[in-house]
């Protein structure tokens, strides 16, 4: 009995934590096409026709996360069936995320799964698995094997092997001058530090493309699903990741990033480099 009674408050606790994470935070919307910003709940129908939305963030920011579940719920309340891109995970531990959400692994044995894929707070992110767990949302992931990012950092994309390149899907790399002067604007001095240039894009366009791929092969097996991409600002810009499936594919989709005043707002951005900013942050 003791046990049982241990068991449901922590179990109180969390639900309790996470309802208060998820419904204290009700940001507004602002829409870089027209100047105008409206409540999440009043974007449903813009949001809602586009199959892929890519919401931003900074990896360390509590709010940022909760903003993205915030997202995520508002979509899928709205009767819409809803999966979850990740960033932070590898495809390669697309087997411990459908565990995770269809109940079949513990917490403590997930959140160390987490850090072998992730170098940032469980903390921060809880809420969003914890949603996905109850609400059996898909979660997707997205990322490249760490070691071969690594390798095209420190050697390029001419390094990889064959069979490194058949765990891409065998993507292209082609680094143009466009690319190369995002990076810059996107990560400023913080962009490579000793890495050969060059290699610190191609390592960040392999990200990109590698992403937009898995996002689209899932999309392919779920023609009904609109996926709501996790990821950092820099991955999450219209030159990164929406790019990369621009390329590939003509569905529609959006890119969301967070308000940081002075580096991403309405004076900051525009819509060539997103479609809205998430206010109240």
């Amino acid at each position: 009995m003791k046990k049982f009674v241990l068991f449901s408050i922590s179990t109180l606790i969390i639900f309790s934590a996470y309802a208060m994470a998820n419904k204290s935070l009700v940001p507004r919307i602002y829409d870089l096409q027209n100047g105008q910003d409206a409540p999440i709940d009043e974007m449903v129908p813009a949001l809602s026709q586009n199959r892929i939305v890519i919401v931003g963030e900074h990896h360390n920011n509590k709010r940022h996360h909760e903003a993205q579940l915030r997202v995520i719920q508002t979509l899928k309340e709205a009767g819409i069936q809803v999966a979850a891109g990740l960033e932070m995970f590898r495809s390669d531990s697309q087997e411990a995320l459908d565990r995770w959400v269809a109940g079949e692994i513990e917490e403590a044995e997930f959140e160390q799964i987490f850090y072998d894929n992730w170098g940032y707070s469980w903390e921060n992110y809880r809420v969003i698995f914890d949603y996905a767990r109850q609400e059996k949302v898909p979660l997707i992931g997205l990322n490249v094997p760490r070691d071969i990012t690594r390798q095209v950092a420190n050697r390029g994309f001419k390094s990889l092997t064959a069979e490194q390149r058949g765990k891409l899907s065998n993507i292209a790399c082609r680094v143009d001058k466009e690319y190369m002067d995002y990076i810059k604007r996107a990560y400023g001095g913080h962009a490579h530090g000793k890495l050969n240039f060059t290699y610190f894009c191609e390592a960040q366009l392999v990200w990109d493309a590698v992403m937009a791929v898995n996002t689209l092969d899932y999309l392919k097996e779920n023609p009904k699903a609109l996926v709501v991409i996790l990821t950092g600002t820099g991955h999450a810009q219209k030159n990164a990741i929406p790019r990369q499936i621009k390329e590939r594919s003509d569905l529609a989709h959006a890119v969301i990033l967070p308000e940081v005043k002075g580096f991403i707002d309405a004076q900051t951005v525009d819509k060539s480099d997103a479609d809205y900013i998430m206010l109240d942050l």
